[in-house]
């Protein structure tokens, strides 16, 4: 067994240097001042024997040995982090209650999964789910209501926390008859925005995935704005005109011949996924279902 073990800290602001574009945003994330993360890591470069930062006046770059070791880093910060959320767990579970809310694509789609694996580690957790579309998911954690969110938006609300757990993307469906079925080629995006679609109602996080992507082009009005996934889908299906839905919601339908999807060119209809709380760190049982969520992916 070795004689010497880095701080997890320095660790810490080493993995943040390329999510934080620096040396100083990453001391700042992890509440540590610039000089001492400076020396920390100066200190693990030469016990390593390894340069593992690039610094210049703008900033500083991870070196390609740096890359390896932050890597392995991330390793060792999650395996840190699941040992103290194993203990927290063990103490706390019991009893303990986690009111979640969460969009109704996710909520559907992906947080059945998450509780099942969250009852495995926290069986005594009292787990309570409000469905909801993302904007009223910010409304419930910033209100207190509730422990902890899970939204599709592509902002996030201000005085909230979040991290993203996993990925979606918009597809444009259209029933098999529709013209777009046989188009031939793919859809420009100008052609999307001048058509009236069947979406979500106003606040919806697939809405404003949608209106994010077509910002700057005239769009048109809606043919029908609809306070569900099932609803659009439905409607889409009997033709009241095209729709974008997650793949998560109409992927079997896309499969079986139910729905044509329509490629759009150049438009990027990704989204990431977020768990959302409002502090500094989630409750013990909201940072379990945060990991939980996360390692889904």
């Amino acid at each position: 067994m070795t004689d010497w073990w880095p701080d997890l800290r320095v660790l810490e602001v080493l993995v943040a240097v390329p999510d934080r574009g620096g040396l100083g945003a990453a001391a700042r994330s992890v509440g540590m001042a610039q000089p001492n993360a400076s020396r920390a890591l100066a200190a693990l470069e030469d016990r390593l024997g390894i340069p593992l930062l690039i610094r210049h006046p703008r900033g500083s770059t991870l070196t390609p040995e740096g890359e390896v070791v932050a890597a392995r880093a991330r390793d060792t910060l999650s395996a840190a982090e699941e040992l103290i959320a194993l203990g927290d767990a063990l103490r706390t579970s019991h009893g303990a209650r986690l009111d979640v809310a969460a969009s109704m694509t996710v909520a559907e789609h992906l947080v059945p999964q998450w509780l099942v694996r969250l009852r495995r580690h926290l069986p005594g957790a009292d787990v309570r789910l409000q469905v909801m579309n993302s904007d009223h998911v910010h409304d419930a954690v910033l209100e207190g209501t509730c422990d902890l969110g899970f939204v599709e938006t592509p902002g996030i609300r201000r005085g909230l926390h979040s991290r993203v757990v996993t990925t979606d993307r918009l597809l444009i469906v259209v029933p098999p008859g529709h013209p777009w079925s046989r188009l031939g080629r793919a859809l420009e995006p100008r052609e999307l925005a001048a058509c009236q679609l069947v979406e979500r109602e106003e606040g919806s996080g697939t809405r404003m995935t949608l209106e994010n992507a077509l910002r700057g082009m005239d769009t048109a009005p809606p043919a029908l704005q609809l306070g569900s996934n099932a609803a659009v889908r439905s409607s889409v299906i009997a033709g009241a005109g095209p729709a974008a839905l997650s793949e998560l919601v109409v992927a079997s339908d896309v499969a079986d011949g139910t729905l044509v999807e329509v490629p759009v060119e150049g438009l990027d209809l990704r989204r990431q996924i977020r768990a959302v709380w409002r502090g500094g760190h989630p409750s013990v049982p909201a940072a379990q279902m945060v990991r939980i969520a996360a390692g889904s992916r």
